[in-house]
């Protein structure tokens, strides 16, 4: 046995011995050569903005108007102003620092809008030092990217852009830029993940690196191993304000289009299909009868629409956008900012426990599109005495929406469905976030306007064996979905 045990720790040796060899091949003995050839595409951007406020140092002391103040307090208030010279707000420059890279010889550089950002001036430093004046081609809040354009005189090094896409995880990356202001810095470590979503915007892919970026790397570049430029520095994690090893960056296959459109047109135009969607989980999947956990559930569709157009409606779920299945629920935003507009697109629908197919004829997003709600159903105004109540259903007491309720909770009459009176107590509607006022308008795939329609959508989701039920509610002028057990535990 001891024998077996000792040709088995050499046998374990041996092979990480060689699997180390065969790794080790694989790591540069230095960056240097790549390093030298990259930097002088890198540039450091500084920005001005004015903003009000008190001298360093200083502080004013003011009372509201018509404020009742004690006379020892006001005479202290005045003798302090005093003192400090009466000092009042004044308007002073504040600076900040970032990085971007050059992408073609004529000056064209990428960096972060929040970098550029409210910006009254901009200025470049080039590798040698050289400072220049830049203007903003263009810039787009929701991918946090800018473009902007030096004159130099001469033809200036660029980096190419590479495909990001094309990239794994354990790749080596390096980053160049400007941390805290130091100039050209450069830090190099792996991919450590792909397609991270921080909650920034719609269009959250991000490559997660360990190379170490901190403040002022932003807008820099992130290189492979071959100087293509794969992502663009853009957000770091960090309890303390400098690196700990979590660092952020635009993917070059999300940045690319909206740098060369940029160029061309100053902005950017993207598809839009005029609905608000929500992450499908099991619970949802199981109450709808879907066999997967996967698509896009509509939370609302704007009035007018391409979507409303098309005929999708508020409890659908997206599964599949222009022949590609929608795995997750943040890659329809994706594709939909990526298509023409114009462009009719096939869009497969789950609804009423069969897939349907709508042809949808992209629409062009503007900054001051937003969502409208969906009148859940038809009906007639009832007032509250004649309002019938029915018997509770998982825990919740129901009535009709008559117009006593209407003036109470401030709903208007757009809003049709059954209100929620009552929740049980420890109930799992309770648990789950429901609360009295709340105004059911669909279970499932039923539009309601009974506490019998809310009964009677619950018996036939349990009599097709679901465990759960989705229920869309409207509350605080905004349309929700929650799910709930069919079985009280």
């Amino acid at each position: 046995m001891k024998s077996y045990v000792k040709f088995l720790m050499i046998a374990l040796g041996s092979s990480a011995i060689s699997l180390s060899s065969a790794f080790a091949a694989e790591v540069p003995p230095s960056f240097a050569d790549l390093v030298e050839k990259l930097t002088p595409a890198v540039v450091n951007i500084s920005s001005t903005q004015k903003t009000k406020g008190m001298q360093p140092g200083m502080q004013m002391f003011e009372m509201p108007p018509g404020a009742e103040v004690p006379e020892e307090f006001r005479q202290f208030f005045e003798q302090f102003n005093k003192l400090n010279g009466g000092q009042k707000p004044t308007e002073r420059e504040v600076y900040s620092l970032g990085s971007g890279f050059i992408i073609d010889e004529n000056g064209y550089i990428a960096t972060n809008n929040h970098v550029i950002a409210d910006a009254e001036e901009v200025n470049v430093i080039l590798s040698d030092d050289t400072k220049l004046k830049a203007k903003v081609i263009g810039r787009d809040t929701k991918t946090d990217l800018a473009l902007l354009k030096v004159d130099a005189g001469k033809k200036l090094p660029f980096v190419m852009l590479g495909d990001s896409d094309a990239s794994r995880v354990g790749d080596w990356v390096i980053t160049i830029g400007n941390p805290y202001g130091l100039g050209g810095t450069v830090t190099a470590g792996i991919i450590s993940a792909r397609a991270r979503n921080l909650n920034a915007g719609p269009f959250d892919d991000f490559i997660q690196t360990d190379a170490a970026i901190n403040r002022g790397n932003s807008g820099g570049p992130m290189f492979n191993m071959k100087g293509e430029v794969i992502g663009i520095n853009t957000a770091i994690f960090s309890p303390s304000g400098g690196s700990i090893g979590i660092g952020f960056a635009v993917p070059m296959a999300m940045a690319k289009p909206v740098l060369m459109q940029l160029k061309t047109t100053g902005h950017i135009d993207r598809g839009w299909l005029g609905v608000r969607i929500e992450h499908v989980n099991d619970e949802i999947a199981d109450s709808v009868g879907l066999k997967k956990v996967y698509g896009a559930l509509v939370m609302e569709v704007a009035k007018g629409s391409p979507s409303d157009k098309a005929g999708i409606v508020a409890g659908d779920i997206i599964t599949s956008y222009d022949g590609k299945e929608i795995k997750e629920m943040r890659n329809l935003p994706l594709m939909v900012a990526d298509t023409k507009i114009g462009k009719p697109v096939p869009i497969e629908l789950w609804r009423n426990g069969q897939i349907k197919t709508v042809q949808v004829k992209i629409g062009e997003m503007k900054e001051d599109k937003e969502t409208a709600t969906e009148n859940a159903s038809e009906g007639k105004e009832q007032n509250a005495e004649s309002a019938p109540k029915g018997k509770p259903v998982l825990g919740l007491s129901l009535s009709v929406l008559g117009s006593e309720e209407r003036e109470r909770h401030g709903l208007s009459a757009d809003v049709k469905g059954v209100i929620i009176t009552n929740i049980k107590p420890d109930s799992a509607a309770l648990k789950r976030g429901l609360q009295a006022g709340d105004v059911i308008t669909q279970i499932g795939d039923t539009l309601v306007s009974s506490p019998t329609d809310v009964s009677n959508a619950v018996a036939s989701a349990r009599k097709a064996g679901h465990k759960y039920v989705l229920l869309r509610i409207f509350r605080d002028k905004e349309a929700v979905f929650a799910t709930l057990p069919l079985e009280e535990k």
